[in-house]
C-alpha cells in the first residue's frame, strides 16, 4: 500500500510540475507583432555569418515575418529563412532577401570602404562592435551605405570615407540613419 501511495504521489508531483513547466512558458499570452520582430532580429544578430556586408531588416503583420534586404552570400537567405522560422509567433514567412553578386571586384571594393571608414578616428570606435552598425552594401561595383550612427556628423564623414575608397561606379548612396539627429560628436 506505501508503494501504491509513493508511486501515485511521484507521478502527481511530476504531472503538478509539468503544468507549471507548461503555464510559465505560455502564460504570458500570445506575442505581439513587436515582441515577434524583436526576437527575429535578434536571432539575425546571433546568427554567426552575419557580417557589415548584409543589410536585414524584419517587417512583422499578423504572424507574418517578411525578411528584406541584402546578403553577400547565396547560403545565408537560406540559412536566415531557417532561423527566423523557429521563432515563436511567427506564423508565416516572406523571404524577400537579395542575394548580391559573388565578385572579386565587388569583395574587393567593400574591403577598401570598410578600411576607410573604419580607420577615421571619429568612426573606430564601431570597429570593435561584434557587428559594427554600418553596413556596407557592394552590387555592381555601386557602394550603399545602411546603419546607423550616433551624429549628422558621423554620417558624412562615413559618407565621405566611402567616396574616397576608390573604385566604385557613380556616388554612394548614403542611408545612414542618425540616432541622435543633434549630437555634435
Amino acid at each position: 500500500m506505501k508503494r501504491n501511495f509513493l508511486k501515485l504521489f511521484g507521478v502527481t508531483a511530476m504531472l503538478a510540475l509539468a503544468g507549471v513547466a507548461g503555464a510559465a512558458t505560455t502564460g504570458s499570452g500570445p506575442l505581439t507583432d513587436s515582441d515577434i520582430a524583436a526576437k527575429a532580429a535578434h536571432e539575425i544578430r546571433m546568427y554567426p555569418r552575419y557580417t557589415i556586408w548584409d543589410n536585414i531588416s524584419v517587417r512583422v503583420n499578423g504572424g507574418n515575418l517578411e525578411l528584406m534586404g541584402q546578403v553577400s552570400q547565396p547560403f545565408k537567405k537560406a540559412d536566415l529563412q531557417r532561423i527566423v522560422q523557429r521563432v515563436p509567433g511567427v506564423t508565416s514567412l516572406t523571404n524577400e532577401l537579395e542575394v548580391l553578386p559573388v565578385s572579386f571586384n565587388d569583395d574587393n571594393l567593400r574591403i577598401r570602404v570598410a578600411r576607410a571608414i573604419y580607420r577615421d578616428p571619429a568612426l573606430s570606435r564601431y570597429a570593435i562592435q561584434a557587428v559594427p552598425p554600418i553596413h556596407i552594401i557592394v552590387k555592381d561595383g555601386h557602394v550603399t551605405l545602411e546603419g546607423v550612427v550616433n551624429s549628422d556628423l558621423e554620417k558624412q564623414v562615413a559618407y565621405m570615407r566611402a567616396s574616397s575608397a576608390g573604385l566604385s561606379f557613380g556616388p554612394v548612396q548614403n542611408n545612414l540613419r542618425v540616432e541622435n539627429p543633434k549630437s555634435k560628436s
